[in-house]
């Protein structure tokens, strides 16, 4: 996203030196004739179509390798862009209008691009939202047209504010009221629709394409990710019919998304699942993801020890011991580690050796366990 503010301080900049260059070679009094619209529209097309190409040349060039074609949706963000750059290279015309260009073009060119860029960094959140610089999109995520409609207000209104200013008839006075009230209006608008967002402004999720396959249950991934589809339907299948017959309680899910395929739907509650199921590219992953969401404890806090038992003995029904062992060797290896796996290890070879009643009664009282904590 740093090419957005990279865009609009190209624009500005090179705007003050096309407004500056004109002003040197007075053509404005050579051609008081002619309209200081059409001048200013003829000289900032060659700048706004280079800002133009650089918000959308590596864009095109990544879906162009990717063989993707864009959606409407993924329009959004470019197509403000766009209406961004054409209002800030407006304001630099308008700045060269009256500055040296030899100062102003470079000052401009610093001041804009700092301006948008650190506002990622910078509070109230409303001041990002309003700059034109998106930190981040996730994946199936775009933009809600609110979002896009406010920097979109704030940068449109000041450079109509300023074009009022070469009107060709009235009194100066009136048109420089008329050309703050529009700028001002303009700014305040994009405060007031900004000013209550968080951190991340308004997102559409979950607009990534999916596909599904299965029953009971039904496994969905977004389309991207499908090559393992048929394995992590399988796998979630075989772990969950497992762990039910060795006495696992709790309901299977009717359904199970990818995490990053947007939020929760409102009252899906346990029976649609999300994993990470787009990262399980290897044998056993997905299975494993289910087997610890499907062994639910009762309270946020266990035992360490009676924690890594629980999933120690469902891996080990399930037949992924050793994507367990995987899992604990990610989270580092330290004698408080080795400790805990021990003892789990040794309470999970003393319940196999039981009975499968046994087992049932041990995995029902150890997954109500809330005493401790699972560090």
């Amino acid at each position: 996203m740093v090419l957005y503010a990279l865009a609009y301080a190209a624009s500005a900049a090179l705007g003050v030196w096309e407004s500056g260059r004109l002003r040197k070679a007075h053509i404005w009094e050579s051609l008081p004739s002619r309209s200081r619209y059409r001048v200013a529209a003829n000289v900032l097309f060659p700048v706004v179509l280079l800002s133009w190409l650089v918000l959308l040349l590596p864009p095109a060039v990544s879906l162009v390798r990717a063989g993707t074609a864009p959606s409407l949706g993924s329009l959004r963000l470019p197509v403000m862009g766009m209406l961004i750059v054409v209002a800030h290279a407006v304001v630099g015309f308008a700045i060269g209008s009256v500055l040296p260009r030899l100062i102003a073009t470079p000052v401009v060119a610093v001041v804009d691009w700092v301006a948008v860029a650190f506002t990622r960094a910078t509070q109230p959140y409303w001041i990002r939202h309003v700059s034109g610089q998106f930190a981040d999109v996730g994946f199936g995520e775009m933009p809600r047209f609110v979002s896009v409609a406010a920097p979109v207000l704030l940068a449109g209104s000041v450079a109509a504010g300023l074009m009022l200013l070469w009107l060709p008839f009235g009194p100066r006075v009136l048109r420089a009221v008329l050309a703050l009230g529009v700028a001002a209006a303009g700014v305040l608008g994009a405060q007031h629709l900004a000013r209550d967002w968080p951190h991340t402004p308004p997102m559409a999720t979950g607009q990534a394409p999916v596909d599904c396959t299965g029953v009971n249950p039904r496994v969905c991934v977004p389309r991207v990710a499908t090559g393992n589809l048929a394995r992590t339907q399988h796998e979630a299948a075989r772990t969950l019919a497992v762990l039910r017959e060795a006495g696992v309680p709790g309901t299977a899910p009717e359904q199970i998304e990818d995490v990053l395929d947007g939020p929760a739907r409102a009252g899906s509650g346990d029976r649609v699942w999300r994993l990470s199921l787009m990262a399980a590219d290897r044998p056993h992953e997905a299975g494993y993801q289910v087997m610890v969401r499907a062994l639910k404890f009762r309270c946020a806090t266990v035992p360490a020890v009676r924690a890594h038992a629980v999933w120690l003995w469902g891996a080990t029904r399930t037949g992924q011991v050793d994507m367990y062992k995987e899992h604990r060797a990610r989270e580092g290896v330290t004698p408080e580690s080795l400790r805990i796996e021990s003892q789990a290890g040794e309470e999970v070879r003393a319940v196999l050796a039981t009975s499968p009643a046994a087992q049932r009664d041990w995995i029902r009282k150890s997954l109500d366990s809330c005493a401790g904590s699972t560090s």
